[in-house]
């Protein structure tokens, strides 16, 4: 099964597509999210946020949200790595 990214900042969406999984830089560390992950929301730090295809995003600040099978990122400020 197959992660629904998105990737959005206040300038654009920089991704939106499936994945295969996502680690995310937490506040208080990176988290792994893969499918079946249960529901959260959690405060972004800052780091380099991963998709499964090898794409990868520098962010800072904002939130992740996980909900059935679909990950929300949004960043106060991202580019792509």
């Amino acid at each position: 099964m197959t992660l629904r990214v998105s990737v959005i900042s206040p300038e654009a969406v920089l991704f939106q597509g499936e994945t295969q999984s996502v680690v995310a830089p937490a506040f208080d560390g990176e988290v792994g999210i893969l499918s079946g992950h249960a529901a959260m929301v959690t405060t972004l730090g800052t780091g380099t946020l991963r998709l499964g295809d090898g794409q990868s995003f520098r962010v800072e600040g904002g939130f992740v949200q996980v909900a059935d099978n679909e990950v929300r990122v949004v960043t106060e400020k991202a580019e792509k790595a």
